[in-house]
């Protein structure tokens, strides 16, 4: 199994999927148009570049801080929560998962990703 099925299967997930770190390309399933896909993976793209810009910066000011290498990010919304680790992205209604859940299997399924690919 893929990792964007083996998180369709989590209880909340609407959708998921993967992006390249180059930004020309992506694949997804589950209830996006290919255009929000689309539109989703970009934005993956740019805020998982803000986020190592972010913790380069930090690392500098403060090294040893534990932020880098940065593996992923999460926007929280009253209804629902964008996870992101590695170059994998999924969208998950709250009301029927669990965030903890959610980037727990993330971390584990994707612990072996190199850290230079993200």
């Amino acid at each position: 199994m893929s990792i964007v099925t083996d998180l369709l299967a989590k209880p909340g997930v609407v959708a998921a999927g993967e992006y390249a770190y180059r930004g020309d390309r992506f694949s997804y399933r589950g209830a996006l148009s290919e255009n929000h896909a689309r539109m989703a993976s970009i934005m993956c793209r740019a805020t998982t570049m803000s986020v190592n810009m972010e913790a380069s910066m930090v690392e500098a000011l403060q090294p040893l801080s534990g932020l880098l290498p940065a593996r992923g990010w999460l926007v929280h919304g009253p209804e629902y929560t964008v996870c992101v680790v590695a170059n994998v992205f999924c969208l998950l209604e709250n009301s029927k998962g669990s965030i903890n859940d959610l980037v727990g299997f993330m971390r584990h399924a994707l612990a072996n990703i190199p850290s230079d690919m993200i």
